[in-house]
């Protein structure tokens, strides 16, 4: 045969049962569908034309007869253009016209149908679909589109008399909801609600009876979208109280949110929106923010995470992005390339707003820190460039009270704790181990955020303290090196090896680690202290429900205080029974510095507290 050139095409038999079936995840996803193309036809005549009307899309519903129309006041169509828009799927009307209007180019970006498709889900929900239409053009004709299947269609003259296009659809007998109008206002209020073209919803009744003279006429009707909603102002134009208010109606929210970002950005991407701060929870595992995107001023979709990072979900905000790249359902997102930079770019302008509130108003933003710090912390995790802009204005709470940096607080405690960050977990219990620190002058920090045993070791291998430092955290009760005494001989009059055999035989551990060191006077006799590593290891297993340290040995050491009197009276003492009883109750005590006894435990240490109170008193 001779070689042959032509264009593959479309046949509507085969695109008709994807678009029905699989195209779009939601089948009121027609609805918004529908209105985004009457927005078009209003914007097309904007700009055809260069006037001002009345300009509106109205969706009526009719549930005795089981049907829903559009209908807008926009360019209308011919029957060519029929023709050419509907009876051709896949070619893009609002393309060609951009082709035509090209010298209006910022005037068009408002035109949200770019698939050429959408127009097709309404044969999701309908059994008919019939268009009646009249172009704006001198001496147009109206002309009328009838389907049932979106694959045979017959034109014939409208008695349509008004410019733009209604579109009637039967609805299918499974699908009547949709003539609902409790239903329709709800897809409306969720996809449209921030259209700029008013959107109406009338429904449609039974005639009534003539209305007596007298009685009041029916209110105007309301449009149901703001057609200027607030993050396309200039953030110097929004007052506190529109901030909040607006983030009361979009989220339906009554705790107002504790400060936002108002992102409004014209290079390198058309971006404009506001992102609130809410109040987190300690433990936010399972909280979830809500960010809302829009193209054009039309929703697509919550949370795509594509365009936002993982860590920003956790705040609630409105995203507009007229050039995003979406698939031909605006469920999805195409241009990985375009989209990455997007997603950097809105990272930046959040973390320069977190550095510049607290470079300039640091007061605020130690307020705010005990709210925010967790998504702080879990965006400096998960983004490298966040955390690289977010490092210098982390904070760390003081027992004490008040905010240091990392950097404060080594220029505060470098002398006595090189190296070390001393932090709790656990403050009201490990309070009187804090006083011991407190009494060196060594701060301690409050690390009692679950985020937190993940965030430490993050701090110490993952870039946190930088290059080649050897900076530690350690919890209070992880080493005593704060509270060595550096003057003292590590010497002292007692018998080591006797009280480790001591230590170990009333504890029932016979491999108990025991050490003796000369600690500052005030120390407690006794201390018990756990490995670092270990204990954060068996913490983060419990944390995500695992069993891997279920098999760790324990990595306790009991530190007997040589300076302490106690320790010396307990070396020398020569009645056993004696001995044993003081010996089991300072290790108690030291238990109870870490964590609450076993109940038996418990039990044993007021039985025997008694005993030592009657010896005492029979003294």
């Amino acid at each position: 045969m001779q070689k042959q050139t032509g264009s593959v095409s479309i046949h509507a038999e085969n695109i008709m049962p994807i678009i029905k079936k699989w195209l779009y995840s939601d089948k009121d996803i027609f609805i918004r569908e529908l209105v985004s193309n009457g927005c078009d036809a209003i914007t097309k005549h904007r700009i055809a034309t260069g006037e001002e009307d009345d300009y509106r899309v109205c969706v009526e519903v009719d549930e005795a007869a089981r049907c829903i129309r559009f209908i807008d006041n926009g360019v209308g169509m011919t029957a060519e253009e029929v023709g050419a828009y509907i009876n051709q799927v896949a070619f893009s009307g609002a393309e060609e016209f951009l082709k035509q209007y090209n010298e209006k180019a910022d005037e068009s970006s408002g035109i949200i149908g770019h698939f050429g498709l959408g127009f097709y889900s309404a044969f999701m929900v309908a059994d008919k679909v019939t268009i009646d239409t009249l172009s704006f053009q001198p001496d147009a004709v109206a002309v009328r589109w009838i389907s049932a299947d979106g694959m045979n269609y017959e034109m014939e003259p409208s008695d349509w008399a008004q410019r733009g296009t209604c579109i009637t659809l039967a609805l299918a007998e499974d699908e009547a909801d949709f003539s609902k109008p409790y239903r329709v206002r709800e897809v409306l209020e969720r996809y449209c609600a921030f259209l700029a073209v008013p959107v109406y919803l009338e429904e449609k009744k039974a005639e009534e009876k003539k209305k007596d003279k007298d009685e009041a006429a029916p209110a105007e009707p309301t449009p149901i979208n703001d057609t200027k909603p607030l993050w396309l102002k200039q953030p110097n134009e929004c007052t506190e109280e529109e901030y909040k208010d607006f983030y009361r109606k979009v989220f339906r929210e009554f705790d107002e949110p504790l400060f936002w970002v108002h992102l409004n950005v014209d290079y390198p991407f058309r971006l404009q929106g506001i992102l609130y701060f809410p109040k987190l929870k300690q433990d936010f595992g399972g909280m979830e923010g809500q960010i809302k995107l829009f193209s054009g001023q039309v929703f697509v979709a919550d949370n795509i995470k594509e365009v936002i990072p993982e860590f920003l979900m956790l705040l609630k905000g409105t995203l507009d992005c007229p050039d995003l790249p979406l698939n031909v359902s605006r469920s999805f997102l195409q241009n990985d390339g375009y989209v990455r930079k997007l997603s950097a770019h809105i990272t930046k302008k959040v973390a320069d707003r977190l550095t510049g509130m607290f470079a300039t108003e640091r007061e605020t933003y130690e307020k705010y820190w005990n709210d925010i710090h967790p998504f702080i912390k879990f965006g400096c995790m998960r983004d490298a460039k966040f955390h690289e802009r977010m490092k210098d204005s982390l904070l760390f709470e003081k027992t004490q009270g008040g905010f240091v940096t990392l950097k404060e607080y080594q220029d505060t405690n470098g002398e006595k704790a090189p190296d070390k960050v001393y932090y709790t977990n656990d403050a009201p219990r490990q309070d009187a181990t804090i006083a011991l620190y407190r009494a060196q002058d060594i701060d301690v920090v409050k690390l009692d955020s679950p985020i937190d045993v993940n965030f430490i070791s993050f701090m110490e291998y993952g870039g946190g303290v930088g290059g080649d430092s050897k900076l530690r955290f350690a919890r209070v009760d992880a080493d005593v090196a704060g509270l060595a005494d550096a003057e003292a001989e590590d010497g002292g009059d007692i018998d080591a090896a006797r009280l480790e055999g001591l230590f170990r035989k009333v504890s029932g551990q016979a491999e108990l680690k025991v050490e003796a060191k000369p600690l500052k006077a005030q120390a407690a006799p006794v201390m018990l202290v756990e490995g670092e590593q270990s204990r954060r290891f068996k913490e983060m297993s419990r944390m995500y429900g695992g069993d891997m340290g279920l098999g760790m040995p324990d990595d306790y050491t009991l530190i007997l205080n040589r300076q302490n009197p106690t320790v010396a009276a307990l070396s020398a003492c020569d009645d056993d029974e004696r001995a044993e009883l003081l010996a089991r109750q300072l290790y108690d005590l030291a238990q109870l510095a870490n964590a609450p006894l076993k109940p038996e435990e418990m039990t044993a240490f007021l039985h025997r507290s008694q005993r030592m109170v009657e010896l005492l008193a029979g003294e």
